[in-house]
């Protein structure tokens, strides 16, 4: 009989990670809601490449920090999923009959939430995570999925070599059938990597999960798990080989490199492609606005920023104000901060909310910096004040409010009031 609520497919997103490799950047928000690119967070590519791919039906696993992400997804509208049979859904943890508990693994949070996929009866379900920047049609990989039979498809790419211990890494056939697969190796046999996209048969993810939830000893996780216990018993795995741009953004330097790439013309990522678009929760902001004596180069500019100092090659979001006399290069500089008059900002990824006082340093650039090693991005928390000029280092992580450093405060001209210029899109 068919169900009213069945469905081809539906996809599951895992967003419940703590992201703590960005370090003070996920203290109060988890990982997939970081601000990214001007307007975006980055569960945005996610959920829009489900919905361009014909995806009307997905579950948001979240647990770390809900709150801001819960609040941003809503009911789906901006990514056309308020849908009356189908539509986004939050899923966290929840009190069962039998007792709660939290997300002990990946697999483990697909394993709690089988009744939501039970409930529209699929015939397949899509696995993503919800933290990392790409663009890609997943019905594609579907048709792959199909056309070999597969009991669980994988979609893979290359990584540097140096970079490949920190993923899953695999070997295939000719055919591209999975012949192995170590989750995070200490010495990776290959650079083919799984991108933590997975397309199971439901019938097939059913029963390993529930077999896997019978085993004490492990720890719930599709890579260290799942995925070997599928293997060993001879279950049809492929590899799906996806080409495009692709970034893991778990790091600072990750997420930084990510947004620079953004300012760079010939990056494939390509925003403003009207076939693919990314969508996200409008901000509903005026105009961008670029006083008379501003200088903007190579940087994205969002609505609702002013600029009245200097900018280059950096990425602002909505609402950041750079006074006259300030300068920013280098960095990414998010939602409704403040860089005062005469302050400096090199090499920066400034949170949220922040305040860079009148003269302050935050950052520095590399030639500046003779050893190195002492080199790095500098991170500014959410909420955090810079007091006027104070000096906060290179590779430095602020997650209270600075003070230290000099107390002279640079020459700086007091903030003008908005004169009249235009409106442009730098």
């Amino acid at each position: 009989m068919l169900k009213l609520n069945k469905k081809k497919w539906i996809a599951m997103i895992l967003a419940g990670g703590q992201g703590s490799r960005l370090l003070s950047l996920t203290k109060r928000l988890a990982k997939p809601a970081v601000p990214f690119g001007g307007k975006y967070r980055i569960i945005d590519f996610t959920l829009s490449n489900c919905v361009n791919s014909g995806i009307d039906t997905v579950g948001v696993l979240t647990q770390y920090q809900p709150l801001l992400l819960n609040e941003y997804i809503g009911n789906g509208q901006p990514w056309d999923l308020d849908r009356v049979h189908g539509g986004v859904f939050v899923l966290p943890p929840y009190q069962q009959s039998s007792g709660s508990d939290w997300y002990t693994g990946t697999a483990n949070a697909i394993y709690q939430n089988l009744q939501f996929i039970q409930r529209y009866d699929p015939d397949y379900v899509l696995i993503l995570s919800g933290d990392h920047i790409y663009k890609m049609d997943y019905s594609k990989m579907l048709k792959f999925h199909r056309q070999h039979q597969a009991d669980c498809t994988i979609a893979t790419l290359e990584v540097p070599r140096h970079e490949a211990d920190r993923f899953g890494i695999l070997a295939s056939d000719e055919e591209g059938r999975i012949t192995s697969f170590e989750e995070k190796p200490a010495q990776p046999k290959s650079n083919m990597a799984s991108m933590g996209i997975y397309i199971f048969s439901t019938k097939t993810l059913v029963r390993y999960l529930e077999e896997d939830a019978l085993d004490d000893a492990s720890s719930k996780d599709f890579g260290k798990n799942i995925i070997p216990a599928m293997l060993g018993s001879g279950a049809r795995l492929f590899a799906y080989p996806f080409e495009g741009y692709w970034k893991d953004v778990g790091t600072i330097d990750s997420l930084w490199e990510a947004n620079m790439d953004l300012l760079d013309p010939s990056m494939p990522l390509d925003l403003g492609d009207p076939q693919w678009r990314i969508y996200a929760r409008n901000a509903v902001r005026p105009p961008q606005y670029v006083g008379r004596d501003a200088v903007v180069q190579n940087s994205i500019v969002t609505e609702g920023a002013e600029i009245y100092g200097e900018v280059d090659f950096s990425v602002l979001f909505a609402g950041v104000v750079v006074e006259p006399g300030a300068t920013v290069r280098d960095s990414i500089v998010m939602p409704g901060t403040v860089i005062r008059s005469g302050a400096v900002v090199d090499y920066a990824i400034i949170a949220e909310g922040c305040e860079i006082g009148r003269g302050a340093r935050v950052g520095s650039r590399p030639e500046d910096t003779p050893d190195k090693s002492l080199w790095g991005v500098t991170v500014i928390a959410e909420g955090v004040t810079v007091a006027p000029g104070a000096v906060v280092p290179a590779k430095a992580v602020v997650d209270g409010d600075w003070n230290i450093g000099s107390a002279v405060v640079l020459d700086a001209p007091e903030p003008a009031e908005k004169e009249a210029g235009e409106v442009v899109r730098a």
